[in-house]
């Protein structure tokens, strides 16, 4: 094993949970399409790796590729079909204490995938405003707004109860 391989190896065992649960999120909540989003960011990072590894910022270009390739992937007409569940909701329960993760969860999958991708980068990888800008290529201010808009939908549909209702349209402003 070269020590190329070695690097990145010890790379992959210190960040692949990290890794796939920020993928988790970006996806939509879909672990299937999770996976392969960390699949593309392996094979683009392991390209990269030497210019990377000398460089010191492994982490960053790691987002800022695995944040490109969930907004790509969206974008695709197959991703835009409707998605097949094998039980109708049910309609008027409202959400247990132990499911409110799960309706996050189902709430931020329902996001644009460029908000999802600033709320995500934001509040779950803990980046600042400019770490963000940065990651995602784009103003603070465009950061600041998506940030805003995406937490607005997400209060939205948290406090509306309509997580649950797969067919819904996502509130935006």
């Amino acid at each position: 094993m070269s020590d190329r391989d070695a690097e990145f190896g010890e790379y992959l065992d210190s960040r692949a949970v990290v890794m796939r649960r920020t993928a988790y999120l970006l996806s939509g909540g879909d672990w299937h399409r999770a996976e392969d989003l960390v699949q593309s960011t392996l094979a683009k990072i392991y390209v990269a790796w030497p210019r990377l590894n000398r460089a010191g910022n492994v982490d960053a270009y790691a987002r800022k590729i695995m944040v490109r390739t969930a907004i790509d992937e969206s974008r695709r007409a197959f991703r835009r079909r409707e998605n097949v569940v094998g039980d109708l909701p049910e309609i008027g329960v409202p959400p247990a204490g132990v499911d409110d993760a799960v309706d996050v969860r189902r709430a931020l999958a329902r996001l644009p995938p460029g908000q999802r991708a600033v709320v995500v980068l934001r509040y779950w990888e803990d980046l600042s405003v400019a770490e963000t800008a940065q990651a995602l290529g784009k103003s603070e201010g465009t950061i600041k707004s998506q940030a805003s808009k995406g937490l607005a939908a997400l209060r939205e549909l948290l406090a509306a109860g309509r997580v649950a209702l797969e067919g819904s349209p996502c509130p935006t402003r």
